[in-house]
Order: C-alpha cells, then sequence, then structure tokens
C-alpha cells in the first residue's frame, strides 16, 4: 500500500473509531473541503502572480519585485488589501442577487476542481459521468456573471453580462463537441477511466488528426468560456468599465477575480485529463512514485496555462460580431465534420495501438 492511501486509510480508520458513524462521515467531508478550498486559493494566488510575470516577460518589463523575493508575496498583499477593503453597492441593487452572485461563480469552480484527477489517489469525486458533470457545472457558472450584471442596477453592468451568456452559449457547443470527438475513442465518461485508457499512449496521439483539431478548437473555445482575451468583451475595459463587476468591491470583486483564474487551471485541467493522460509520465515512473503523478499533472496543465496567457498577450480583442463568427461559422461546422471523421475512424478501427 503507497504512503497517501495508508495515511487516509488511518484517519478514516481513527474518525470511525473516535465518534458515530455520521458525525465521522461529515468531519471527513469537511476535511476534504478544506483540503480543496486550501488548494483552490493558493492555486488562484499563484496563477495571478504567474499572469503577472508572463506579461511582464512578454512586455519586456521585471513584473512584482518588489513585495518579497522576487515579488513572491506581491498577490497576498494583493488579497490582504482586498479583504480589508469596504463593500460597496448601489443603492438602487438588488440585495438579495448582488450578494448572491459571487457565491455562485465561485462555488461552481470549487465543485469542478473536486473532479479533477490529479493523481490516482488524489480525486475527491469520480463519479461515471465525470466530463457531464464538468460541462454542466460549467454552464451554471454563468448565471453568477447574469445575475452580477442585472442585479447591480448599472447599464454597463448589464452589457457585461449579456455579453458573457451570448458568449458561453455560444463556445459551450464548440467545448462539448471537441471533447465529445475524443470520448469516442474511450467509450466512457468517467474521468478515471480515461485516464487508464491512455496508459498505453494519450489520446491526442491515438486519435490521429481529428484529436489534435478537437484539442484547438477546445483551447480557443475554453479560453472564450473563461471570458479573457482576446474574448475579453465581457468586461472590456475601455467600453464597460469592468463590465459585470463594475459595482462590486472588496472581497466580492475578489471572489469573480479568483475565478477566472480557476476557471483557467480547470479548463487546463480537462485539456490535460482528456488530451495529455492527466497524471501519466510519459516515461512510466508514476507506479513506484504515486505522488509524482501530482507534479506531471501540475507540470502538463501549468503548460496550457501558459499557452492561454499567450493569447492574452499576443492578439486584439475581437469584436462581438467577430467573436459570434468565428463560433458560428467556423469552429461549429469544423467541430461537426471533426466528430464525424472521429466516428468513422472509431468504426475502422484505425486509432493507433502502441
Amino acid at each position: 500500500m503507497n504512503l497517501s492511501l495508508s495515511i487516509t486509510k488511518n484517519i478514516h480508520d481513527w474518525l470511525f473509531n473516535m465518534m458515530p458513524e455520521t458525525a465521522a462521515s461529515l468531519t471527513e467531508m469537511t476535511l476534504i473541503a478544506t483540503v480543496y478550498l486550501a488548494v483552490f486559493a493558493v492555486t488562484g494566488l499563484f496563477l495571478v502572480l504567474l499572469e503577472r510575470k508572463v506579461a511582464a516577460w512578454f512586455q519586456l518589463r521585471l513584473g512584482p519585485n518588489r513585495v518579497g523575493p522576487w515579488g513572491l508575496l506581491q498577490t497576498m498583499a494583493d488579497a490582504l488589501k482586498l479583504v480589508s477593503k469596504e463593500l460597496t453597492g448601489t443603492v438602487n441593487a438588488d440585495k438579495f442577487l448582488y450578494n448572491l452572485a459571487p457565491y455562485f461563480v465561485i462555488i461552481t469552480a470549487l465543485m469542478a476542481l473536486a473532479v479533477l484527477p490529479f493523481s490516482g489517489e488524489f480525486q475527491a469525486f469520480d463519479i461515471n459521468i465525470g466530463i457531464f458533470f464538468l460541462i454542466a457545472i460549467s454552464s451554471i457558472g454563468v448565471i453568477g456573471i447574469l445575475l452580477a450584471g442585472w442585479s447591480s442596477n448599472n447599464k454597463f453592468a448589464l452589457i457585461g453580462a449579456m455579453r458573457s451568456g451570448v458568449q458561453t452559449i455560444s463556445y459551450e457547443l464548440s467545448v462539448g463537441l471537441s471533447l465529445l470527438t475524443v470520448i469516442l475513442i474511450t467509450g466512457t465518461l468517467q474521468l478515471s477511466e480515461i485516464v487508464e485508457v491512455q496508459r498505453n499512449g494519450w489520446l491526442i496521439v491515438q486519435g490521429h488528426i481529428p484529436a489534435i483539431f478537437a484539442f484547438m478548437i477546445y483551447m480557443i473555445s475554453g479560453t472564450a468560456e473563461t471570458n479573457r482575451a482576446p474574448f475579453d468583451l465581457v468586461e472590456a475595459e475601455s467600453e464597460l468599465g469592468a463590465g459585470f463587476h463594475t459595482e462590486y468591491s472588496g472581497m466580492k470583486f475578489a471572489y469573480f477575480f479568483l475565478a477566472e483564474f480557476i476557471n483557467m487551471f480547470i479548463i487546463a485541467s480537462i485539456a490535460t485529463t482528456i488530451f495529455f493522460g492527466a497524471w501519466l509520465s510519459p516515461f512510466g515512473i508514476t507506479e513506484s512514485l504515486p505522488w509524482l503523478g501530482v507534479f506531471w499533472f501540475l507540470g502538463k496543465t501549468l503548460v496550457l496555462v501558459f499557452l492561454m496567457m499567450w493569447f492574452r498577450w499576443t492578439f486584439p480583442r475581437l469584436r462581438i460580431d467577430q467573436l459570434l463568427t468565428l463560433e458560428w461559422k467556423y469552429l461549429l461546422p469544423l467541430n461537426l465534420m471533426n466528430l464525424v471523421l472521429m466516428a468513422i475512424i472509431v468504426w475502422l478501427n484505425l486509432t493507433i495501438q502502441f
């Protein structure tokens, strides 16, 4: 038995010996939730710092370099600043929905995080409809944005929220179809089983050219779903101020800000799991060192996160008509043809066997 399973089994046995079954189960759930909240917070703060460093690198400047060694504590200082700021709002806002909206965004991101297989042992919620669950949960997040824009009683926030609704509904189709294209090879929606299929080779290789096209479409559509440049019409500063969260301040603004980076991490994590073998090492050394799988997973994911950041600092923002044209006239038809082509390849049993 490896070390991680031994530790979790010992904690499980100790809890069930110390207290009634119901109380022990609730305590276990609380501990798991606490771990994931810690992962959530640390990941968000790290990605904010990484974004600033990557932006500085592309723009030939230093970036954060004063707070802590090499500026590593800058995002921590910003988080403390946001926590301490006054929570303001408009007089005519719908108070209940205005306060509820940030929690929609942050909770859906946390729920999606729980399904991701960081390693063979580090996965909180492995269900047989994992991909379907992720797509469904990601669809709920936009409700928080719509509520934030409408309840703020601000025309700029409302315009940003409406743009977000249009953008998310449009690009969700391409995200779903690109994932479905590769899932044809595995025949399952369960993330752990999808990883097991890739022990003999990543799906982006097994699926020939259609898998490569599916990956490209997924990354473009996933970037659009997270409302990041060049698809950031939702919060276009030159037009809408801060967009849907114009009227938010303090910790509520931080929730929206943090959720954007966590969603970027989730999009990259799904791509890592579906296309690049998740925590599996290409050298076959994760079996003897199971926790090494976490580092492989994070390493692959951070490469894709860097790719999404590269998009932001390379391409100019699209107009709304260009954004919708890209999806409905190009990505969606290409996705449908790609799906049919992959179905033919699977039907003819032409997937690469290692």
